[in-house]
């Protein structure tokens, strides 16, 4: 991670920490501390009241009975109900309380300011637990601090997971005013804790602590990637790069020149999409560092000091006039059109009506594609006729036209009633041209790769000789062949040379 932070990966560290603490937490929760603990939790902590002696009828006698059975003093009297369980994740047992061995006393259940006055064991999960509590277990009341804090001893009780017993407790106030200390169990567990617990409604506190911590973790990197710039493409040059050429291909080249504009901020773009013949004669003519040619095929023999660069294999389709109505055609019958031995779109099965053969000028890359792929050698000599001119005439037989780059070829078809034409696949989708399978191939980069569907070609780009490494020209054409612009290629159905089973297709004798 560049920028004003330097190279520290503060992402990465973030996650970690983000993954170790609550993994941390857990373990220590509920393996280190948490397999055995005992919990205690106060119920109840209150004043006596009559209120409070009509909930236990008859049990504040029996805590402190009078010689004439009746009920005690009720002045500084106070009842508290304490609930001991197992909260732990394994049984406890008698030698798991760290009290000596001998001893049967394991728990002391303190109140401060406050005297025993009497007790009960009022609640069992289990009444086996009761042989655990009796007389001859050890439990007794006693006071401690000169008389000052009154404890209950409880015994070492083994209790399985997740059970619990109660003390209800009669106390009464030995110094102090206000409201009452809390009731305090001590002693200890080995190999774990004893902890004061909560009822199990709402949120654990653990859970809160973690969610708030995770919280932060995220905001913390939200800040880190606001304060840090875009990453930059490896390669980032300034100047203007002109590319020129195919016009097949313009829309590619556009976007991809868009997206890394994008990210390499110092880098200008022009275009001069005028078919590929005029792009090579500029770039033999001008033979600068700063232009690009972008061609639909290999450059011929004729502009020798041009370096080719393959970029990807791309996809062509035939395009028709959407009233001929014909869904497929075989190769023969596209050599048939264009050799002129099919007049009539009758005599393929379509409506009768007049074929009207749209080309490309001549030095154009995707008429060579055509005829190289399609036909098999070019075509026989027509004078040139405009497309334009004959838009709108009514056609009694079978004609031609000539267009200059890929959009008139797809104004032509689409508006000549019979037209039928050539144009990059993608592109001619986008135009919402009807396009024609050929020997029943529907137009697909995956039946390009495997040869099914013939009509293909190879994109490429030249420089006049090789481009220095520091230039927008080379940094530009790295990112096409090997960085994010082969996103791009792949976007308008284009299969990038370097991803192919056969990388050698996209040589230029292939």
């Amino acid at each position: 991670m560049g920028g004003p932070l330097g190279e520290f990966p503060v992402e990465i560290v973030l996650a970690v920490i983000g993954i170790a603490v609550p993994i941390t937490a857990f373990l220590y929760e509920f393996v280190l501390v948490g397999r055995k603990r005992l919990g205690y939790r106060v119920q109840m902590d209150t004043p006596v009241t009559g209120e409070v002696a009509s909930v236990f009828p008859g049990v504040l006698p029996q805590l402190r009975p009078s010689l004439d059975g009746a009920s005690p003093d009720l002045k500084d009297l106070s009842v508290v109900l304490v609930r001991i369980e197992n909260s732990g994740a394994t049984d406890i047992d008698t030698h798991d309380y760290k009290a000596p061995d001998p001893a049967r006393i394991g728990l002391h259940l303190r109140f401060p300011q406050r005297l025993v006055i009497g007790m009960a064991v009022t609640e069992l999960s289990d009444p086996g637990l009761a042989d655990n509590l009796d007389r001859d277990s050890g439990i007794a009341v006693r006071e401690d601090m000169a008389g000052h804090i009154g404890v209950i001893d409880l015994p070492k009780v083994p209790l399985d997971r997740g059970e619990h017993y109660k003390i209800l407790a009669i106390l009464q106030r030995s110094e102090g005013t206000g409201e009452y200390p809390v009731p305090v169990l001590t002693g200890g567990i080995k190999g774990g804790r004893i902890q004061e617990t909560r009822s199990r409604t709402g949120i654990p506190r653990m859970m809160s602590v973690l969610t708030i911590f995770l919280v932060l973790v995220i905001i913390v990197q939200l800040i880190f990637n606001a304060l840090e710039p875009a990453p930059t493409p490896l390669e980032c040059a300034e100047g203007t790069l002109t590319v020129v050429g195919s016009s097949a291909f313009a829309p590619v080249v556009r976007a991809a020149a868009e997206q890394y504009g994008k990210r390499c901020t110092g880098a200008q773009f022009a275009f001069a999409f005028e078919g590929t013949e005029r792009g090579l004669d500029r770039l033999a003519e001008e033979g600068n560092t700063g232009l690009l040619a972008i061609s639909d095929g290999p450059k011929g023999s004729g502009y020798p000091a041009l370096v080719p660069r393959p970029l990807a294999l791309s996809l062509f389709s035939m395009i028709v006039d959407k009233g001929v109505g014909v869904p497929s055609l075989t190769e023969a019958q596209i050599r048939d059109l264009y050799q002129g031995r099919i007049g009539n779109w009758r005599e393929v099965g379509g409506p009768d009506l007049p074929v009207v053969l749209v080309n490309r000028i001549q030095g154009s890359g995707s008429r060579n594609t055509f005829e190289r792929r399609l036909l098999g050698g070019s075509q026989p000599d027509r004078p040139h006729v405009s497309c334009i001119a004959i838009k709108g005439t009514v056609l009694s037989a079978a004609t031609h036209c000539e267009v200059q780059v890929t959009k008139d070829m797809q104004k032509a078809v689409g508006e000549i009633p019979g037209a039928i034409g050539y144009s990059e696949y993608s592109e001619a989708v986008a135009a919402e041209l009807a396009t024609v399978a050929i020997n029943g191939v529907t137009a697909g980069r995956d039946a390009a790769i495997a040869r099914t569907y013939p009509f293909w070609g190879v994109e490429y780009a030249y420089s006049h000789g090789e481009l220095p490494g520091d230039s927008l020209a080379a940094a530009f054409l790295h990112y096409l062949v090997d960085q994010n612009g082969k996103d791009v290629l792949r976007a308008h159905g284009n299969a990038p040379c370097g991803e192919l089973p056969d990388p050698a297709r996209c040589l230029p004798d292939s």
